[in-house]
């Protein structure tokens, strides 16, 4: 490959890209950022001999990629070109640069027919495009890195702030990688006939992640990886009581790992709901000290047990989707996650930017916990909460229109579920330790009602007794469910 005195200075200053198009050293360090220009020129040059080229580079790379300002002019305008449908040689080139008045800015005809020169064959563009991609990320960091530096030195502002400052650039960093592209359907009909053939030749019909519920598992095949499932309530519904049912079935008695994210409740409070549901002792005993002779070696064998479950609680209050997105990505790795539960969504906060409406916090929340379900194949449960519509309504079981600033997290859950008990409303309902849970949406099953056993000591979800039957509202699904005691439910 040819050397770089072809880019002596190739370049002086133009209305458009101004100092962009001299080489600068790292924020006057004296260091200049890593680079390889010859690199750079090489793509270019392939594109002038190859048009196609330009589309493999472009699912690689941005102007923003290259580090040579004349080179970043240079690929803008092939862009512009191509979008034009004009061909992109030489001439056509220099005439679109000088037309924007960047022509002598970048080097003049001379230096765009040495980039011609410069690359026999276009046959490795993309692996110079991969090249100048890693470089770009490496100056990206550079630069995030001293912007961190300068801002650590200030020793006024709020820390957490500060610590979400760097999260969200090295995050942003991240984001810039490389991205995945299309596949053809062959390379992944094989694994899905395999998933197929696995799934037939089970004697399980559940293929993902068991929740205990007979009837739930039956129309959803088990939680799967990649879904979002909202599960939304009024208060004293037992949104949080039936999500740990849940993880407690997955981590004591599937044998997997679960991570709990309580934004509202504390650890030990977490805790102490697994252990009496363990025990079968009531939590007002508890909270008293008013424990029977028996309750207590109950108490201590629940905690052996629930020792021993992969059970992982993060009780951050206003947890940021970057920071949950990082605790849960670590988690993973070392653990292996089968289920993610967030407890609830209106808590988190998003990123650092200034949102005008609630509604688009809650888009990029919702849109950002889908994103991490199907990055680690695992599905996440998030609970929610209603608007207070509900209330005014004769009928208050719950529907899509509830679900608080809804837009968003309707359109990214893959199950939308909501709780009901009718005896929070009516002391004397038929219904009494008898809840609902109400599927409004299910991407890729039946929609109807489930019906689920509360026991109210116990703050405890189980199979309602000779009933194993779920009802279908046409499109919609509504599921039973039953919660707990109504002064410890959220």
């Amino acid at each position: 490959m040819k050397s770089n005195t072809a880019l002596k200075n190739p370049a002086k200053n133009s209305p458009e890209t101004s100092n962009d198009l001299s080489l600068t050293s790292h924020e006057g360090s004296g260091r200049i950022p890593p680079h390889a220009l010859d690199v750079e020129q090489s793509v270019l040059g392939s594109i002038l001999i190859d048009n196609e080229s330009l589309n493999a580079a472009l699912e690689i790379l941005l102007p923003d990629d290259f580090y040579h300002g004349a080179h970043r002019v240079i690929f803008e305008t092939m862009i512009a070109l191509s979008e034009a449908l004009e061909p992109i040689d030489a001439m056509t080139l220099a005439q679109a640069l000088r037309a924007r008045s960047n022509l002598d800015a970048v080097g003049g005809i001379e230096y765009i027919s040495r980039l011609i020169d410069i690359v026999p064959t276009a046959a490795n563009t993309e692996h110079y495009a991969r090249v100048i991609k890693e470089l770009s990320l490496r100056r990206k960091l550079i630069h995030a890195a001293a912007e961190i530096s300068s801002e650590a030195f200030e020793t006024r502002g709020d820390i957490d702030g500060f610590i979400d400052s760097v999260e969200q650039k090295v995050f942003r960093v991240s984001e810039s990688r490389i991205r995945p592209s299309f596949v053809r359907v062959s390379e992944v009909v094989n694994d899905s006939i395999k998933q197929i053939e696995k799934n037939y030749s089970s004697s399980e019909p559940i293929t993902g992640v068991a929740t205990g519920f007979s009837d739930l598992d039956r129309i959803t095949s088990g939680l799967q990886g990649s879904d979002l499932i909202i599960l939304a309530g009024r208060p004293s519904m037992g949104k949080t009581s039936l999500a740990l049912s849940i993880a407690r079935h997955v981590g004591m008695v599937n044998g997997g790992t679960c991570a709990v994210f309580s934004l509202e409740m504390a650890k030990q409070q977490i805790v102490m709901r697994l252990l009496c549901s363990e025990a079968r002792v009531s939590n007002s005993k508890v909270r008293s000290g008013q424990l029977a002779d028996n309750d207590f070696p109950r108490l201590v064998d629940a905690a052996s047990e629930l020792s021993k479950a992969n059970i992982f609680i993060d009780d951050t209050p206003a947890i940021s989707v970057l920071e949950m997105r990082a605790k849960a990505r670590r988690l993973h790795k070392e653990h292996s996650l089968d289920l993610i539960v967030v407890d609830y969504l209106q808590l988190m906060r998003s990123s650092a930017r200034r949102h005008e409406r609630r509604e688009q916090e809650i888009s990029e929340i919702s849109a950002s916990l889908k994103a991490l379900a199907k990055e680690l194949n695992v599905p996440v449960i998030a609970l929610s909460q209603l608007n207070r519509g509900v209330e005014a309504r004769t009928d208050k079981r719950p529907m899509m229109s509830d679900l608080r600033e809804s837009g968003a997290i309707e359109q990214d859950a893959d199950i939308i579920s909501f709780v009901y008990r009718d005896e929070v409303y009516h002391p004397d309902t038929p219904d009494k330790g008898v809840a609902e849970l109400i599927i409004g949406k299910h991407r890729n099953g039946p929609t109807g009602i489930i019906r689920l056993a509360f026991l109210n000591e116990y703050t405890l979800f189980e199979n309602l007794a000779d009933e194993d039957e779920y009802d279908y509202l046409g499109d919609d699904l509504v599921i039973g469910d039953d919660l707990g005691d109504e002064d410890d439910l959220i």
